[in-house]
């Protein structure tokens, strides 16, 4: 009998119901080439949860820098709001507009490459599946990945988006050179020796400095990783987290709600042959913690007994492959999320205090936690600014309204020193992040110098960025 039908042969003794899912809808994607409308009708954009949407007057994807720098120097659109747009994967309100939105993702590829220093110069509007196997045929790789790869890498670096790593920093702190075009369509080269300020601010700019168009990424040589999966009581994955980050390359948990039990994920450099053992099907796996939720609500306790029980009927999982190839896994059940980077000393205790809150007063949240770990970084606006970090995520369904937990998760992780990641939903402005980033005002002040009218600020971004210094 297969595991996943043990599952629900024991849910199904216990009650016996119905559920059905809709289908994943896909984010509307369509542009038009750079200085005309898409020949449809004006299309609502969306992101991929469908939680942030807006209907802008043009949607348009230039097809060179010098395209994008005419688009900015025309006047026709010299009063327009213009927001970059990557591929959708962030919840937070970065992209929506009114006016126009703007995709790189014709401009995308390796551009150019320095085998000597292993670097490579990319196209920001590539996405990062689409990045690993170029890389490894000029003999070069990442140094780490997050655990999705749709995402656009001008996108994905504006935000500071990571994988997990003790002693890995997110993937903006390995760009080691960049191309930023601003409002009046100046194309500025960026590095730690030329506009060192504006580098270090452009890195992660939540695109509202201009159009980052290519980056130089600092990169390895190719490896290949042996990735172990491991169900345990949360327990031991608590008792041993800290001590396992430090032991392996890359090291992450996740924890069931309602289970007592989670499952740890580690990666390590290896030279054994590409192989694998059966894995359990993620997206499956989700929606079963969705029909326990549903079928045992009357009774925490037995959802707690049938899911821990099961649990510890799985076994070890191990997958052999080339590094890009082992870091990333599918996400087809849609949900929104909220991650906070916590100073490494303070994570346990949080972790504990959400879980025992969730437990307490959310009954029917059934997604996994998430939590990973990140090095320091430079960035002036990396939620890892000068801080070792471990990061706490917690999700909701799509379709469920996840207002009430991140309001009631929130002040948790703000109390132990959290910063949100950029990507993910929160409720902090301006004020907050002025008191977490010491550089705020560096920021805003160079922000609007190089964008004096706000050309690249939605509502979102223009409640952040004032140019207001703070007083008292």
């Amino acid at each position: 009998m297969e595991r996943r039908h043990f599952l629900h042969l024991l849910v199904g003794t216990a009650i016996a119901t119905q559920t059905s899912l809709p289908g994943a809808a896909q984010a509307e994607t369509v542009f038009g080439a750079a200085g005309q409308a898409a020949s449809q009708p004006p299309l609502t954009w969306r992101n991929w949860s469908g939680s942030q949407s807006s209907t802008p007057d043009l949607r348009l994807a230039p097809a060179s820098v010098s395209e994008l720098q005419n688009l900015l120097a025309d006047p026709e659109h010299a009063t327009a709001k213009i927001r970059p747009v990557g591929s959708g994967h962030s919840f937070s309100p970065l992209v929506p507009g009114n006016d126009i939105l703007v995709s790189l993702a014709r401009l995308n590829g390796v551009l150019d490459h320095d085998d000597t220093r292993c670097r490579a110069r990319v196209a920001a509007g590539t996405l990062l599946g689409q990045l690993g196997q170029p890389l490894e045929s000029i003999n070069q790789a990442l140094f780490n990945m997050p655990d999705i790869d749709q995402q656009s890498l001008g996108g994905l670096l504006a935000t500071a988006t990571h994988g997990t790593g003790a002693g890995l920093m997110s993937l903006s702190g390995y760009i080691e050179g960049l191309t930023l075009v601003t409002a009046r369509g100046e194309a500025f080269e960026c590095s730690q020796h030329r506009h060192p300020d504006l580098f270090q601010a452009a890195k992660v700019s939540l695109g509202s400095l201009g159009f980052v168009t290519e980056v130089t990424l600092q990169n390895t040589r190719p490896y290949r990783l042996k990735k172990t999966t491991e169900w345990l009581p949360i327990e031991d994955i608590l008792d041993t987290a800290d001590t396992k980050a430090r032991e392996h390359r890359n090291y992450e948990f996740y924890y069931i709600p309602f289970s007592g039990m989670g499952f740890t994920s580690t990666h390590d450099i290896t030279g054994e042959p590409a192989a694998a053992s059966p894995e359990l099907d993620q997206n499956d796996g989700a929606r079963d913690l969705q029909k326990a939720r549903d079928y045992l609500s009357w009774s925490p306790r037995l959802r707690r007994l049938i899911l821990g029980g099961y649990m510890r009927t799985l076994s070890r999982e191990v997958k052999v492959a080339s590094s890009w190839q082992n870091y990333t896994s599918d996400r087809n059940v849609r949900f929104n999320e909220m991650e906070y980077h916590l100073p490494k000393e303070n994570w346990q205790a949080a972790f504990r205090e959400v879980v025992e809150l969730v437990e307490r007063r959310f009954p029917e949240v059934f997604f996994p936690f998430e939590v990973r770990f990140v090095k320091a970084d430079e960035a002036w606006l990396s939620p890892f600014y000068k801080q070792d970090s471990v990061s706490i995520a917690v999700h909701r369904f799509f379709e469920e309204d996840y207002r009430p937990l991140f309001s009631a998760v929130e002040p948790v992780l703000r109390r132990y020193g959290g910063r949100p990641h950029w990507g993910k939903l929160n409720s902090l402005g301006a004020h907050d992040f002025r008191s977490l980033y010491p550089n705020w005002q560096d920021f805003c002040d160079l922000r609007q110098a190089l964008d004096p009218t706000g050309r690249f600020l939605n509502p979102y971004l223009a409640g952040l960025f004032s140019s207001q210094k703070a007083t008292g």
